[in-house]
Parts: structure tokens; sequence; C-alpha cells
């Protein structure tokens, strides 16, 4: 299967808070996408494993994707070497997507900087002839997707661009929601936990409305990317204007 883009983060949830808006503008536009969600999030305070897969399908689902797998990596524990890369590679090498969108390089969570850095490295290596990986017993070819892009999560950095999610910013908000668990949700079991609070979801949506002031538009999501990305024209960068 041949996607456009390949969204892959830490953990499930992480790419609906970070730039669900995104994937669904491009779904929305009849472009393949999909997901690879790097570890099951075992380490959550709050749900189960199978919870977290059933909800992670309920999201995909909202936002349009055609595939999301797991890579199964331990959560909290995994690294960026030989072993996890190679992981990485066999989905990067059979899904050939053009653009991948990866965890922040820097983040509160330890594991979405060290994600942020395995994702770009991979996708780097993954170009590479003489490193040999096989997926169902066949060998792969290489394949370097076009760019990389940082999505922004919890910490404020300064973005190369800004996507607007005004027209999918309600979508977005629904595919977080399939996240009962995790989130603020009246009679919802476990303990207080940093996004179960009930002022999460209102201060994502602050920083949503942030980034779309910043670019004229009622919502937006910041991008950062370690290569400058080019345009052809300055047409490119026009976007409509709020009334």
């Amino acid at each position: 299967m041949k996607l456009h883009i390949l969204a892959i983060a830490a953990h499930p949830d992480d790419l609906e808070l970070g730039c669900a808006g995104t994937i669904i503008n491009h779904t929305r536009a009849g472009q393949a996408v999909g997901i690879v969600d790097l570890t099951e999030g075992e380490l959550s305070t709050r749900g189960t494993v199978p919870t977290r897969y059933e909800e992670a399908r309920r999201a995909a689902e909202v936002m349009g994707v055609v595939v999301r797998e797991n890579a199964k990596m331990a959560d909290g524990f995994f690294r960026n070497d030989e072993e996890h890369q190679r992981k990485l590679i066999t989905f990067i090498r059979h899904y050939r997507p053009e653009i991948v969108i990866a965890n922040a390089l820097s983040d509160r969570h330890p594991d979405h900087g060290k994600g942020g850095r395995l994702i770009a490295d991979s996708c780097f290596l993954s170009g590479l002839a003489r490193i040999s990986t096989q997926r169902d017993g066949v060998e792969q070819h290489p394949w370097r997707p076009k760019r990389v892009f940082h999505m922004i999560q919890d910490r404020p950095l300064e973005p190369t661009f800004i996507v607007d999610i005004s027209d999918s910013f309600e979508q977005k908000m629904n595919a977080i929601k399939c996240y009962e668990s995790q989130f603020f949700s009246p009679g919802a079991e476990g303990p207080v936990t940093y996004i179960s609070t009930g002022n999460f979801l209102q201060e994502l949506t602050g920083r949503d409305v942030t980034m779309g002031k910043r670019i004229g538009t009622r919502y937006g999501e910041g991008f950062v990317c370690e290569n400058l990305p080019g345009i052809s024209n300055l047409d490119a960068l026009i976007l409509p204007q709020l009334p």
C-alpha cells in the first residue's frame, strides 16, 4: 500500500492531539494517510491496552485514515538505536510515504522527543540501499520520504509553518474524544492525571486558536522541520482572510 502521508508517534492519541486537523485535511482531499503508533501506551495511568486499541481504532475512523498499525515498542523504554531503527524502517519502506509526520523533537514527555529523533533518523536510514530489511519474508527496497515534519505537542515551540485547520477542527476534537479513558469524561474511572483534568482540552483549543490567529485563520496546527521547506511561488502562502 502506497501512502501519501505516514504519521508516526510514540503513543496512541499523540497524533490526534498534535495534528489530527492536518490529517483530516488530507484525507478529505482523497489522499491516503496511515498511522503507526510506536507503543501500546501500556504505562498510561488510566485505561488498559485493549481499551487504547479500541479508542485508536475509532479515532482512526473519525480521521479517515486507511491503515493504523502498532510497532509494539516498549512504552517509556524504547530507544533510538539500531534495533528500533530497523524495525521502523520496515514500516517506512512498506508504505513508501512522500511525507512523514513525527513527534516533536523536544517535549514534556521524554518519549516524544525520543520518538521524534527515532522517526527522523529512521526516515533517512530507510533510503540507504545497503541496509537490508524484510517484511513478511520479502526483501524491501530503499525508500526515503521527501519531508519529515514534527508536530508541536505540549511545549510551546516556534513553528516553521502553520496549517489552517479551521474546517477540520471540530472533527479533530471528535477524534480526540474517542480516548474516553484518557481525557476528562464524566463518570470515567481512574486517578486524575495531567491530561485528564477538565481544563486540558480547553487549553488544547487555546493553542490551536493561537496558532490560527498567527496566520489569520480561526484554528491552526504548527509544525517544525529541520530542513527548511520551499515553495514554487509566493501565492502558495496566501490564505483566505477571516471576515
